[in-house]
């Protein structure tokens, strides 16, 4: 009976369970696994060197391939300029962290036959693994280990290879989302800077992040503008915020729960950390919204975002000036019209509104929040009349929208939602 090596024997059912699989994702419960026993088996039997202090890894024998690729040929190969956007990537900073993110992007690229075949054929590096213990040096094992990684070569896999941060430590990875912000002020959150990370530590009443709810205490943020953030120094966010004013912002953030809502367990400790220097701080507690009695007709849910049902009560031009003096005369002027109601969702998004006829889904407007000059409710009869004021065209100068919400609690919310939009929004000259 032939010898089976159980790093292999344990690779080969972890991807016959990976191949149930048509596309292998971030969250496929095998893929960290299989992962890791591609390292531990390009790990296995390497020698370290004589009378040096640098530790070897096995992405040691990778980036030794660029070199020899750029000796021989003059010209970089796939290969070789994947191994230098490995090695740019200014997420990683250490050899296991570089190795890891190697193997995601040669997984992710179909490529990862094609290298074990290269570093088996280049005997150099071969030399660095020991034949009694490497299973790349055993004519017994290392045709089985080949044949897998071009089986892997075959397979489908989408990974967010941006998700690295954490590579260092850990195969396991955060929960990785992106939110795209309009111009604005300022975010209002409130930074620690952390294990050379930005984490947010609060997010300040009134500030877009607190309206938004786009992060907890606690998250990490990774990215602005595709600008990394890992290994920054204090006020480095601020340094490239302030360099970004006036831009549309898109901040990578790195969830401090993982995908089972539990803690992500590699920031544990720093969370620890900073639980201790901050006693109150309560991770996944931020500022809550305003708590409202909801009707039970209003609001509904849309890709967890609340859409409010209410009435269109109808609208009227204003003239060329649409300051919120207007709304004492505008509103009533448009009751005393008496136009034709409609039931209407209202979807308040980040940087805009729709409104949509609730009966047939067909969208009445759509307004960004630049264009909306002011907002508020009615008074007298009811509190639950409220209106904004947008720009219609150059020529007809502003529109007022009168609307009704289901309560006056939900017409307060929908105003102070509007009003810290088009405020946030605001366009830097």
């Amino acid at each position: 009976m032939p010898a089976k090596d159980p790093l292999i024997e344990t690779l080969k059912v972890c991807i016959l369970e990976l191949q149930a699989e048509d596309t292998v994702t971030d969250s496929s419960p095998q893929l960290a696994s299989c992962c890791e026993l591609l390292e531990l088996i390009l790990r296995k039997g390497l020698q370290q060197p004589v009378l040096s202090l640098t530790h070897r890894d096995y992405w040691c024998c990778f980036e030794q391939l660029v070199h020899l690729d750029t000796c021989s040929s003059g010209r970089l190969s796939a290969v070789s300029l994947a191994i230098q956007q490995t090695t740019a990537c200014p997420k990683l900073l250490s050899a296991q962290g570089r190795g890891r993110y190697f193997i995601r992007l040669m997984l992710s690229r179909r490529t990862l036959g094609n290298v074990v075949n290269h570093l088996l054929h280049t005997s150099s590096i071969m030399e660095w693994y020991s034949p009694n213990i490497s299973v790349l040096r055993n004519e017994e094992f290392v045709e089985p280990f080949l044949s897998l990684c071009l089986v892997l070569s075959e397979m489908e896999f989408k990974l967010n290879i941006q998700n690295c941060s954490f590579l260092d430590e850990s195969w396991l990875l955060p929960v990785c989302e992106t939110y795209e912000a309009v111009p604005c002020r300022e975010l209002g959150m409130v930074l620690r800077y952390l294990d050379r990370r930005v984490f947010v530590l609060e997010l300040l009443r009134g500030g877009v992040a607190q309206a938004d709810m786009f992060a907890e205490p606690g998250d990490i943020i990774d990215e602005i503008n595709g600008i990394s953030l890992r290994n920054s120094s204090n006020g480095q966010a601020g340094v490239v915020l302030s360099r970004l004013k006036g831009q549309p912002l898109s901040l990578r953030l790195l969830r401090w729960r993982g995908e089972n809502g539990a803690v992500y367990r590699p920031l544990v400790p720093l969370l620890r950390q900073l639980k201790q220097e901050n006693p109150s701080l309560e991770f996944g507690s931020p500022l809550p919204k305003p708590s409202v009695q909801r009707d039970s007709q209003s609001p509904c849910v849309k890709e967890g975002r609340i859409l409010y049902a209410v009435q269109l009560i109808g609208k009227t031009n204003i003239g060329m000036y649409g300051g919120k003096e207007v709304l004492q005369y505008a509103i009533p002027a448009v009751l005393q019209k008496r136009q034709s109601r409609k039931d209407v969702l209202l979807d308040v998004k980040e940087t805009h509104l729709i409104c949509t006829d609730k009966s047939n889904k067909q969208q009445l407007f759509q307004h960004h929040f630049p264009e909306i000059s002011c907002v508020g409710r009615f008074g007298q009869p009811d509190f639950t009349i409220f209106a904004f004021c947008v720009g219609d065209t150059p020529d007809t100068g502003f529109c007022c929208v009168v609307l009704q919400a289901a309560s006056s609690t939900e017409c307060e919310e929908i105003v102070h939602r509007i009003a810290t939009g088009f405020k946030s929004t605001e366009w830097f000259v």
